[in-house]
C-alpha cells in the first residue's frame, strides 16, 4: 500500500457530507467514508441517501399502493434486522441505508394514499421535484465550498455505495467486519478500508481479519443514477 500512511482521522456526524480533502499523502477517513489525501477537492454529485431514495422512487413508478404497502412491511423486517446485527466501522452502514429506505416507502404510502394514485407516479409527487432542486443547491454550493479551499476547480464524483466484509482468518461465520463506503470501483472499495484498517495497529491485522466480500449495495446492480 505505497503511498498511504499516517494516522486515522475521524469526523463525527450522522450523515456522509460531500467534501473529501486530498493530497496523496494517507488514506483518511472524512465524513464517514475512506478518503485517499489528493490535491483536489472532491464532490459527490449524489449521496448515499439522495441514492437510497432514488431507487425507492424508481421502483415505487408504477405500482398500486397494496405493493407498495407490501414494500413498506419488507424494509421495515430489514430495519430490525440490521437493528439487532452487529456494528459497524462508520455509520454508513446496513441500518442507515435500511432506515432510509423504509422511511421513503412509508412517504410513498402516504403521497398515493393522500392524493389518491391508482399506481405511484414520480410526476405527480411534489417532493420528487423539490428534493432534485435541493440536490442540485447542495451540489452548486459544495463546488463552491471545494473550488474556495483548494483553489482550483472541484473534482466531481458519481459514486456508488459498496459493502466491504472481513472475516477472522480460519473461522467461519462471525465475528466479522462491516464497512460501506463510497468508491468508483469495486476495487477502489476493496482497497481503502485495508488501507487504513489493515495497518499493523489497525483491526484487520490485530484481529487477523482478512477482506471476504465486497458488492455494490447502492444504487442495486443494474441500477443507474
Amino acid at each position: 500500500m505505497t503511498g498511504y500512511e499516517g494516522s486515522l482521522v475521524r469526523v463525527l456526524v450522522s450523515v456522509p457530507r460531500i467534501i473529501g480533502l486530498m493530497q496523496h499523502v494517507e488514506l483518511v477517513e472524512i465524513r464517514d467514508t475512506l478518503w485517499p489525501r489528493t490535491r483536489l477537492m472532491s464532490v459527490y454529485e449524489y449521496l448515499p441517501e439522495e441514492i437510497a431514495r432514488l431507487g425507492v422512487t424508481r421502483k415505487a413508478t408504477g405500482l398500486a399502493l397494496g405493493q407498495v404497502q407490501t414494500h413498506v412491511r419488507l424494509s421495515r423486517e430489514r430495519e430490525e434486522r440490521a437493528r439487532k446485527g452487529p456494528a459497524e466501522l462508520l455509520s454508513l452502514s446496513e441500518l442507515a441505508i435500511a432506515v432510509w429506505e423504509h422511511l421513503e416507502w412509508k412517504r410513498v404510502t402516504h403521497v398515493m394514499t393522500e392524493q389518491q394514485m391508482p399506481v405511484y407516479a414520480p410526476g405527480q409527487d411534489p417532493r420528487v421535484g423539490r428534493r432534485e432542486e435541493q440536490r442540485m443547491q447542495r451540489v452548486a454550493a459544495d463546488i463552491a465550498a471545494a473550488e474556495q479551499h483548494g483553489g482550483a476547480p472541484a473534482e466531481m464524483l458519481r459514486h456508488r455505495v459498496y459493502r466491504i466484509v472481513a472475516q477472522r482468518a480460519g473461522t467461519l461465520g462471525e465475528p466479522r467486519l462491516t464497512v460501506h463506503l463510497m468508491a468508483s470501483s469495486l476495487s477502489e472499495a476493496a482497497h481503502r478500508p485495508w488501507a487504513v484498517y489493515g495497518r499493523p495497529d489497525g483491526p484487520y491485522r490485530q484481529g487477523e481479519y482478512r477482506i471476504t466480500s465486497v458488492e455494490q449495495v447502492l444504487p442495486e446492480p443494474g441500477e443507474l443514477l
